[in-house]
């Protein structure tokens, strides 16, 4: 049986370091953009992503793409 993946949406998450916590440990938050084009290219969503982190107060710890896909089965037909 083969499985086909269609593009359902895409977010956009920054992970900010906000501070450190009383052992010196990050203390990250995140900052997520809905509605990204499911297919936009990786790079696109990571140049958006880094300028966005400059727009931040805080410093920048990852550029993240969440995705979600619909499995389908392939018609063999």
């Amino acid at each position: 049986m083969a499985v086909n993946a269609n593009p359902l949406s895409s977010r956009l998450q920054l992970r900010l370091i906000t501070g450190q916590d009383d052992k010196g440990n990050p203390i990250y938050r995140s900052r997520t953009y809905s509605n990204v084009k499911p297919l936009a290219s990786d790079e696109d969503i990571y140049n958006v992503g880094d300028a966005l982190a400059d727009l931040q107060q805080h410093e920048l710890d990852q550029i993240r793409r969440i995705s979600e896909y619909v499995l389908e089965e392939e018609d063999e037909g």
